[in-house]
């Protein structure tokens, strides 16, 4: 029997990415049901169920040996491996295998031209920003039909928004997946800047102000992440602020890369690799 696939994510109180990332797990329950092995999810903190609930649920159903995949586009992250350190120090006959992280794919750079597409497709002007219970939320909006203005590719500029995080090296990153998209999918543009949603500059202001001063007449700003929540609602807020003080700049906003087959095609690729890496 095939181990266990558990897949490992952040957590976070969103119910919005908790609701996606449960649907990306039955999804991949679905998908690798015929070849036997099981899967599940755990978060790091601020969600359920938590890690160490899903570890043990494995464990007493007599799984010693599991794949584990961080479900992230930062990296493999020290607490990723400190949390399993942890989880095999409570059940000492458990052992594991890393899955290689998402990282740039060729088919996740595919995503987001997916996702850039059709952004780009996009009639009306977007999304308003309305209030729903405590915080924020977007919703698209019915805008009366104008004439809009004909806008070169090498007249738009695309913004690639990465998380943030205190670590320089997933920072680095995030501009490496910049250039990379920009060179494989996005080179008819005017260019792929970086910024980042939040912890490290340049915010998505500051990206949507280089774009403009660079002369686009148009900006489609790219979320690089995972599944819609809080940090995509905080990207398109963003956006939607500086927009109302540049009303000469049309920007548009992209969707997550979101659960979809391709995503779990990545997913399942991973898991094989690290089933090659078993003795």
């Amino acid at each position: 029997m095939k181990p266990p696939l558990l897949l490992i994510g952040q957590g976070s109180h969103d119910d919005a990415y908790a609701a996606e990332f449960g649907r990306f797990v039955h999804r991949l329950r679905c998908r690798l049901d015929q070849t036997g092995p099981d899967v599940s999810g755990g978060y790091l903190e601020r969600a359920t169920p938590r890690l160490s609930e899903s570890v043990a649920s494995l464990v007493a159903r007599g799984h010693h040996r599991l794949v584990t995949l961080p479900l992230s586009l930062r990296g493999v992250s020290e607490e990723f491996g400190a949390a399993m350190e942890l989880e095999q120090k409570r059940h000492p006959t458990l052992m594991y295998d890393h899955g290689r992280p998402l990282g740039p794919d060729p088919r996740m750079l595919g995503l987001l031209a997916e996702r850039l597409t059709e952004a780009a497709a996009e009639i009306s002007k977007p999304r308003a920003l309305e209030l729903v219970g405590a915080r924020p939320r977007l919703r698209a909006v019915d805008a009366p039909a104008v004439e809009e203005l004909h806008v070169e590719p090498s007249e738009t500029a695309v913004v690639l928004v990465g998380e943030g995080s205190t670590d320089a090296t997933a920072n680095a990153e995030i501009h490496r997946v910049s250039r990379l998209f920009w060179e494989t999918h996005a080179y008819d543009f005017m260019t792929v800047e970086t910024a980042f949603v939040s912890v490290t500059p340049p915010g998505v202001p500051g990206g949507l102000e280089r774009c403009r001063r660079l002369g686009a007449k148009r900006v489609i700003v790219v979320p690089y992440l995972l599944f819609a929540g809080g940090l995509l609602e905080r990207v398109w807020a963003q956006a939607l602020a500086y927009g109302a003080g540049h009303p000469d700049l049309d920007i548009r906003c992209a969707e997550v890369i979101g659960d979809c087959e391709t995503l779990a095609d990545i997913v399942i690729d991973r898991y094989e690799e690290a089933l090659q890496l078993v003795p």
